[in-house]
């Protein structure tokens, strides 16, 4: 669909979703001065009489790019909007002006595929008509903000703040059990991030998800079977060997940490190796591991009944569980997060697709190997 069709059949109805009127609080085509030019916004959100967010449409037959990114970003910054909204109705960008001193600059906070909207309402909610008008979305992407900022720290410090934990301990405790301190530490990092993820995904309270006020703290933790990190060019293998490419959202790590396997997927070949594609903001290649089993999801030993993965581990799964789903079991102490992810240029896998380890060492992107 071009521009207007994408208006009149989608964008029109994401609007009124996030409780914006046409024309009572939505203004069309509102001009605005960027690089010495008049331009026309799409759609101007308007409280008392003021433009609070801009929301700029392009068709679903155009690629968004990083040109349409500074198009709004000059168009928010020149009128002093906090909110944008950038999407061509199958793609949504959005996108917060941030103050910090002298410092004035537009951020995206999240990067959404249509058919991820509904598990990413932290981020959409931000944006609804009340929350912008309440105030309510300063205070929901500034958590978010700073549950990223804090997922990028453990992430990348884990072995160092793992080592730091583990030397309290032994100074407390006994050097016996260091060891087995940093051992514990790294473990308790990885839950921690995934509990994070979760939290940014959640349905965008500014309070703790962990026990939605119940009192319930949720399901034990379990171990993560993620063993480290490494690069590309250390895992071993023939270049030919087979590659089976599967995507997961941010959710679906959960399944991949507690049972060192992936599922519930449909898979008519043997592949000696599995690469996991990260969707929604991240858009990268990211884990790897080598296959030891391919068997019947009924038959699968999973760390936690089917039935609480059954929209965790795949797309697969919104379907319900059927005699031909399975369950890819990793190699003991094969899953790895990948140092070098590979990340996306214009391709990326909607579903299984195959290549070769060869071509999972040596890519720059997503093009160069799908």
């Amino acid at each position: 669909m071009d521009e207007a069709n994408t208006k009149a059949a989608i964008l029109r109805d994401f609007l009124d979703l996030l409780d914006w009127q046409i024309p009572q609080n939505t203004q069309l085509e509102y001009s605005v001065e960027a690089f010495g030019q008049t331009y026309k916004v799409d759609y101007a959100l308007i409280l008392d009489g003021t433009p609070v967010a801009f929301l700029e449409a392009k068709g679903a037959d155009t690629a968004l790019t990083a040109d349409h990114d500074e198009q709004l970003s000059s168009y928010m910054m020149n009128k002093n909007v906090n909110y944008g909204i950038l999407t061509n109705g199958k793609q949504y960008r959005f996108f917060q002006r941030r103050v910090d001193a002298s410092n004035v600059n537009v951020q995206q906070v999240g990067d959404i595929a249509l058919e991820d909207l509904p598990n990413r309402l932290a981020v959409v909610k931000a944006f609804e008509k009340d929350a912008i008008e309440s105030g309510e979305s300063g205070k929901i992407l500034g958590r978010i903000n700073e549950l990223r900022e804090a997922r990028r720290t453990l992430e990348f410090e884990k072995d160092d703040l793992a080592v730091e934990l583990s030397n309290v301990l032994a100074d407390e405790v006994s050097d016996a059990i260091s060891s087995l301190a940093e051992t514990q530490a790294k473990e308790m990092i990885d839950r921690l991030v995934a509990d994070i993820e979760s939290e940014i995904d959640a349905d965008g309270s500014t309070e703790s998800p962990k026990d939605g006020g119940t009192g319930d703290p949720g399901p034990d933790p379990v171990d993560s079977h993620i063993v480290g990190r490494i690069k590309r060019s250390e895992f071993e293998g023939d270049n030919d060997a087979k590659v089976a490419v599967f995507p997961t959202k941010r959710s679906g790590l959960e399944f991949l940490r507690e049972n060192n396997a992936w599922g519930f997927v449909r898979i008519g070949q043997n592949p000696e190796y599995v690469a996991m594609y990260l969707s929604e903001d991240v858009r990268e290649i990211k884990y790897v591991a080598r296959v030891s089993d391919i068997v019947p999801a009924t038959e699968a030993d999973l760390a936690r009944p089917r039935e609480a993965y059954f929209e965790s581990a795949s797309d697969e799964a919104q379907a319900g569980f059927d005699p031909d789903q399975q369950v890819v079991v990793f190699e003991e102490g094969s899953l790895y997060e990948l140092e070098d992810p590979v990340p996306y240029e214009t391709k990326y896998p909607q579903s299984l697709q195959y290549t070769t380890l060869g071509a999972l060492r040596t890519a720059e992107t997503t093009d160069d190997m799908l």
